[in-house]
């Protein structure tokens, strides 16, 4: 019994250091501290069909059902964190746009540094380099959602998120970068 109760203890204070942890990382999102990166929101299947188009939606992989939810979701909890205003980053991929679109949060910016590399995985050390120089851009305390894809995200962090994922980020980005929380799906 004496044990058990050690380790409901130790359970506690561990799970109050992550919820202090991830009060912290939510701080420095609305500081501009640290960016928020997104996986875009569940789009069934894989890659895209051959010989997609990319201003031709019907072409592509897109968002379900569930994916809208999860997008309308995300600027819910966006905003209930008290992020009402953000400068909203996508890639130019529909299921993407879609995410960023259905957070309902700000004008959504297209940004190619952003769009996958699925098909092209030559590519990735040069739209990684991309992606950190544009993020360098990023105005000193600028709030900043970027919605991207899988690839990207493990490119860029070593962290292979699920659909919807989104990792808080410190800025300025480091190599590796400093992940201050990992965010489930909402």
């Amino acid at each position: 019994m004496r044990g058990s109760g050690l380790v409901l203890t130790v359970l506690l204070l561990v799970a109050g250091q992550v919820q202090a942890s991830d009060d912290e990382a939510w701080q420095a999102l609305r500081e501009g501290r640290a960016l928020l990166l997104l996986r875009h929101a569940n789009a069934p299947g894989l890659g895209d069909p051959p010989g997609f188009i990319l201003d031709d939606c019907s072409t592509q992989r897109n968002l379900d059902e569930h994916g809208r939810a999860q997008g309308r979701r995300w600027g819910e909890l966006l905003r209930d964190r008290g992020l009402t205003w953000v400068r909203l980053l996508s890639s130019r991929w529909c299921r993407a746009l879609d995410t960023a679109h259905q957070m309902a949060l700000a004008p959504v910016e297209p940004l190619p540094a952003l769009d996958s590399f699925f098909a092209s995985p030559a590519s990735e050390r040069r739209q990684t380099a991309a992606l950190r120089e544009a993020l360098a851009e990023l105005d000193p305390g600028e709030v900043a959602v970027l919605v991207t894809h899988q690839v990207n995200i493990t490119a860029l962090t070593g962290v292979s998120p699920q659909s919807g994922e989104g990792l808080i980020l410190a800025r300025p980005l480091a190599v590796p970068p400093r992940i201050l929380a990992r965010l489930p799906p909402p």
